[in-house]
């Protein structure tokens, strides 16, 4: 059962406890307070996955966050900030439309906690986000979409992203430190990301690369969604931030790395969300939904085409094919 269909179940107990506190009704087994009535309808309208944009000084900055209805009354969640991998919210407190939470730092400097707050509206949500260093932004945020798919996708020709030679079809978002050089596509030091000029909805992407040891790259599906690359032990537990994970949100079913200094491959399948990854041959994520963003995303805009970006700002990588196949 998914994730939206337990959601309505959810609601629908909700409103048969209120049904069934209300006066003339004969088969409640205990009243249901006033109080209790008010805190059961009113966070209904924040339950669901919500794409944020922060402003950070004059400047967009994609997040997101999910509230989940947990028991009767309790709302918990998950949120991506600015950075970093998806987060657990332990409670979101909701009361008269307003809502605020707090999690623990993560990659954010400063040791003080995350705190969000925010008023539903009939817009989407709004509010203002306190960072671990007690910077304070504002944000807005609007219902995700469910990009659902009706039908299956026609697959048009294959592209090829990487010609063998230069940065064609290419652009950086900084002071550029990628080259070729005898076909091979190398960000050799820790700068600028790649990002594809032309954007894709559905697609199906080959990517052939090699990281030395310690290496940590990734692919950004439409600009969004991050596909792992990372230097990870063959015996290592599965995470979703390991080798062919998407970052903070689905893991691997085994570690199918080759280590460092070995070309290896990715083959990704995205449909809507569904995404299906088959690395060196073995498929480890097999059509299963992305809930959000990555922290890094370009943006938050997920009914829209993006992208496909190469990490470079941590480790060196190398690149030496990128095939795209986009839906028709």
């Amino acid at each position: 059962m998914n994730y939206y269909m337990r959601k309505k179940i959810h609601l629908l107990g909700l409103g048969c406890l209120l049904i069934a506190g209300l006066p003339g009704t004969t088969f409640a087994s205990k009243p249901v307070s006033a109080d209790y009535v008010r805190l059961a309808v009113e966070p209904a309208a924040l339950i669901g996955r919500w794409d944020i944009t922060v402003d950070v000084n004059g400047k967009p900055a994609p997040a997101w966050m999910e509230v989940k209805l947990s028991g009767y009354k309790t709302l918990v969640g998950y949120f991506v900030s600015t950075a970093g991998s998806a987060r657990p919210i332990s409670e979101v407190k909701f009361e008269n439309g307003k809502f605020r939470f707090e999690i623990p730092p993560q990659w954010e400097s400063g040791s003080s906690n995350l705190v969000i707050d925010g008023t539903v509206g009939d817009a989407g949500i709004q509010g203002t986000m306190t960072n671990c260093d007690g910077k304070q932004y504002n944000w807005k945020g609007v219902k995700a979409p469910y990009l659902k798919r009706t039908v299956a996708p026609a697959w048009g020709k294959p592209i090829n992203l990487f010609n063998g030679k230069d940065l064609s079809g290419w652009k950086t978002n900084g002071p550029n430190q990628w080259v070729v050089k005898n076909g091979i596509l190398t960000s050799p030091k820790a700068g600028s990301n790649l990002i594809s000029e032309q954007k894709y909805n559905d697609f199906k992407l080959h990517v052939e690369f090699k990281y030395a040891k310690g290496g940590n790259s990734g692919v950004y599906l439409r600009g969004r969604y991050e596909v792992q690359i990372e230097d990870s032990k063959k015996d290592a537990h599965p995470n979703s931030v390991l080798f062919g994970g998407i970052y903070g949100f689905l893991t691997a079913n085994e570690m199918v790395t080759l280590g460092p200094d070995e070309w290896q491959r990715y083959d990704i399948t995205l449909i809507g969300r569904l995404v299906t990854v088959v690395a060196n041959g073995k498929t480890i994520i097999s059509n299963q939904e992305i809930p959000g963003i990555t922290g890094g995303a370009l943006d938050s805009n997920e009914g829209e085409p993006g992208p496909i970006y190469l990490q470079g700002d941590h480790e060196p990588i190398e690149y030496r094919k990128i095939v795209i196949t986009p839906a028709k």
